[in-house]
């Protein structure tokens, strides 16, 4: 399915005049199994993703994407369901992505939850992500998608423009020894990472947001 797209995205790329580039500042290595991270800025974010990622992995995603015609049956069918206001739809989530993991796939998840459309780098982090990093004893491999607001701004659903799309592939990070007693440190170093990187990428105005 994740192969489907990804062709079916290049197709589209092509006749919108965007291109994607992969940047590694750290290559991953595709036999190695990963907890991908990314910050979340655009509707466009999915694209980018799936072409920039080369090995089997399982997407979480918001319950309240499946309401989109057409889409959301395609949704449905490829990500890994979160609907937040049900403790026992998100206890459910989690134990998929934990099957994910022990059966040697990769997992994505965007630690903001949601757009962040405030005038920083990024929104606070949920724990989840990070609880599942140190509980599984699998690294973190973080992704920035920054151009991916240029190319679909949030306030313009329905206006897309040509140009670049790239994605940074940051060094991963280990979580091997750690415990629950160091999530929030965790947490707040690869929320810093993550800023600092999206700062070397983009120019930000406190005053006027992105």
């Amino acid at each position: 399915m994740y192969r489907c797209y990804s062709f079916l995205f290049r197709g589209w790329y092509l006749l919108l005049g965007i291109y994607h580039k992969d940047i590694y500042e750290e290559k991953e290595d595709r036999s190695r199994q990963y907890i991908f991270i990314a910050n979340h800025i655009s509707y466009m974010d999915i694209p980018p993703f799936l072409l920039a990622i080369h090995q089997p992995v399982r997407v979480l995603g918001k319950y309240e994407m499946v309401k989109v015609p057409i889409f959301g049956w395609i949704y449905r069918i490829a990500v890994v369901l979160v609907d937040r206001s049900s403790p026992e739809a998100r206890a459910r989530s989690v134990r998929a992505l934990k099957s994910a993991l022990k059966r040697n796939v990769s997992i994505f998840i965007f630690p903001e939850g949601t757009l962040n459309e405030t005038p920083d780098p990024l929104k606070e982090f949920f724990d989840g992500a990070f609880r599942l990093a140190i509980e599984m004893q699998t690294p973190i491999k973080p992704l920035l998608f920054i151009d991916t607001v240029d190319r679909l701004h949030y306030k313009s659903l329905f206006v897309l423009t040509p140009g670049p799309n790239r994605v940074v592939h940051l060094p991963e990070v280990s979580v091997e020894g750690l415990t629950m007693s160091d999530l929030k440190t965790l947490k707040q170093n690869v929320h810093d990472m993550m800023s600092a990187g999206m700062r070397r990428y983009r120019k930000y105005d406190t005053s006027t947001g992105i």
